[in-house]
């Protein structure tokens, strides 16, 4: 057990000194979601009247509504681009070498993906609290319920890009490919607008929405952060965590990197 948790505690470091040297990548996580509350839900307010919906007991403005969906951006984005720092040491050799040392791959693995998501937790919380200074307030409990719902969510999407970068062997392809990922996978979610919302629309992308992974990511943040247990949230996020990390588990070949690079 030593040994497991000495090297989750040296990948943990170096994700958290590769973060601390990146102090632009802070300010862009926070930069997206922060375009969205001030800007795009100022336009779409007076458009998107919001009835009363779980976990919500009243009426509330759309900038409430968004602040679920814009941290699980956070979540999103920063998965994404945790993956990328693994292609690139991938590419320069530590990665292969970390995946071909004595210790179980599922555990490395799993603790790059944890390290990303503890980043994108405390980004998390910094937009929590700007958008608090704004006057979207949640209950102050809220604010510590969230946190299993935010370890949970980070981990799924940390897992996805995780899986989707053990198929790709430059960093160029990958950067295609989380733009491919990304925007149908944040879009086509409760993010931004409810269920009953797109129904009225099209009923294809409420289905698409409702079987969306990273919807249920966001509606268990939403319920957490006003203190309610969404069940079937966390059980649709637990099992695309468990599926994303077999991917990715299945993925990695311990000796040479890829799995198309067998043969």
């Amino acid at each position: 057990m030593r040994p497991l948790l000495i090297a989750l505690a040296a990948i943990v470091t170096r994700e958290a000194l590769r973060f601390a040297r990146q102090r632009s990548r802070f300010v862009s996580a926070l930069v997206r979601p922060l375009v969205w509350l001030v800007v795009f839900a100022a336009g779409f307010r007076a458009a998107l009247g919001l009835s009363i919906i779980p976990p919500y007991q009243t009426y509330i403005t759309y900038e409430t509504y968004i602040v679920p969906g814009l941290c699980g951006m956070i979540l999103l984005f920063n998965g994404m681009q945790s993956s990328l720092s693994l292609v690139y040491d991938r590419e320069m050799g530590s990665m292969r070498l970390l995946l071909t040392s004595p210790l179980p791959r599922w555990w490395l693995l799993f603790a790059k993906i944890l390290a990303g998501t503890a980043v994108s937790v405390l980004q998390c919380y910094a937009f929590l609290g700007i958008a608090a200074a704004m006057g979207i307030k949640m209950p102050v409990m809220g604010y510590f319920y969230v946190l299993p719902a935010l370890i949970l969510g980070g981990v799924m999407l940390g897992a996805l890009g995780v899986a989707l970068s053990s198929f790709i062997s430059q960093m160029e392809n990958f950067a295609g490919v989380m733009n491919f990922v990304i925007f149908p996978t944040f879009f086509m979610s409760t993010a931004l607008y409810p269920l009953w919302r797109m129904a009225e629309s099209s009923m294809l992308l409420r289905d698409i929405c409702a079987v969306n992974p990273f919807s249920h990511a966001v509606e268990l943040i939403r319920f957490a952060l006003y203190g309610q247990f969404n069940g079937m949230a966390l059980l649709w996020t637990a099992l695309a965590s468990l599926v994303f990390l077999a991917l990715a588990l299945w993925g990695y070949d311990p000796g040479r990197g890829l799995m198309q690079r067998r043969g």
